[in-house]
């Protein structure tokens, strides 16, 4: 009887632990991923500026065209 106890309880413990390496493990993956996205948006951030001065070039470049 004490022996069966001691298996449902080492059983209990090892399904706990198991569980929380699951939910480090997925913080980690969820972290990294933040990362990533954080490196896509910066990305993004500077291709639209370029777009935007380019955008700003063209609108000058037309306008004195209209001017003329």
């Amino acid at each position: 009887m004490v022996v069966q106890t001691l298996d449902i309880q080492y059983f209990t413990l090892a399904v706990i632990l198991g569980t929380l390496l699951a939910i480090v493990y997925s913080l980690r993956v969820l972290i990294l991923l933040e990362r990533r996205v954080a490196s896509m948006e910066m990305n993004i951030q500077k291709l639209t500026g370029k777009v935007l001065k380019e955008e700003v070039n063209i609108q000058k470049a037309l306008s004195h065209k209209r001017r003329r």
